[in-house]
């Protein structure tokens, strides 16, 4: 079983390196990791030409992909995250019309309006709630909770396990079981969590069910990157790493990449 396992600096680099990784080995592979140590930074050259490869492939451009995670734009004119969450909420009937191939949904509609058994369930809030509170313990010594442990099945906003001693549980779920019953497509975001460590810093990691490493995986590293630095706002931290991992990953439009692939190939050996 072919898998792979790589780090970066940020965006680009760490998108770079698991492709070309890809491309050494086999062009699909079982079990992804991709690590990227400051998923807020691109390198520019990498990131124009990719978007000219998706231009040219007649895909959606990089920051489309992302915006479906975490609408960056909207976030920069909204007061806080109630307000983007509403603003988002009036919008997404057109956001839909006018994007066909999110007829189905878009993960940031999952994140503040999941289908629970009792109505919709604003994650985004929860987490970002959740959070402060957690912060706000350390000003009477007892200090946030820091790690955070999750399921695939986890209820939307849960709770803290005393089993686990002082753990907190912070998880986007994205599926909705008995819902989501069409595998191909979306979602394949299968759910996000965030951990606080001790020094006041947020990381993210988010699983995939499957993912297309060319016509996906950028956009999504830079929406779920743009989502870890708004909550980490929100919740007054600084944002840290973010890790990726895929059950099955492809790398699609493998032709086009030839050349960005051979250049990163030269880069490393120098």
């Amino acid at each position: 079983m072919n898998n792979i396992t790589v780090t970066g600096p940020d965006i680009s680099t760490a998108w770079l390196a698991a492709c070309c990784a890809m491309n050494d080995a086999a062009p699909v592979a079982y079990h992804t990791v991709v690590r990227i140590h400051d998923p807020l930074t691109e390198k520019t050259a990498i990131r124009r030409a990719l978007d000219q490869i998706l231009q040219d492939a007649g895909l959606q451009p990089i920051d489309t992909v992302a915006n479906t995670i975490f609408p960056a734009a909207l976030a920069r004119s909204s007061k806080d995250h109630l307000d983007l969450s509403r603003r988002y909420e009036v919008m997404l009937p057109t956001l839909l019309r006018l994007s066909p191939k999110n007829d189905r949904g878009t993960y940031f509609e999952r994140l503040i309006a999941f289908p629970g058994p009792e109505g919709p369930v604003n994650q985004l809030d929860a987490v970002i709630g959740r959070l402060r509170s957690e912060i706000a313990k350390t000003a009477s010594g007892t200090g946030p909770m820091t790690a955070a442990y999750e399921a695939g099945f986890t209820v939307p906003g849960g709770g803290t396990d005393d089993n686990l001693q002082g753990v907190a549980t912070a998880s986007l779920p994205v599926r909705v079981p008995g819902h989501d019953r069409r595998f191909p497509g979306f979602p394949c975001l299968s759910h996000c969590s965030f951990q606080l460590d001790r020094s006041g810093t947020l990381h993210a990691m988010a699983h995939y069910r499957s993912q297309w490493m060319t016509e996906r995986a950028y956009g999504n590293y830079l929406g779920l990157g743009r989502l870890l630095g708004y909550i980490a706002a929100q919740a007054g931290v600084q944002p840290g790493e973010l890790t990726v991992t895929a059950g099955f990953a492809q790398l699609d439009q493998r032709r086009r990449l030839t050349a960005l692939l051979r250049s990163a190939s030269e880069v490393s050996a120098v």
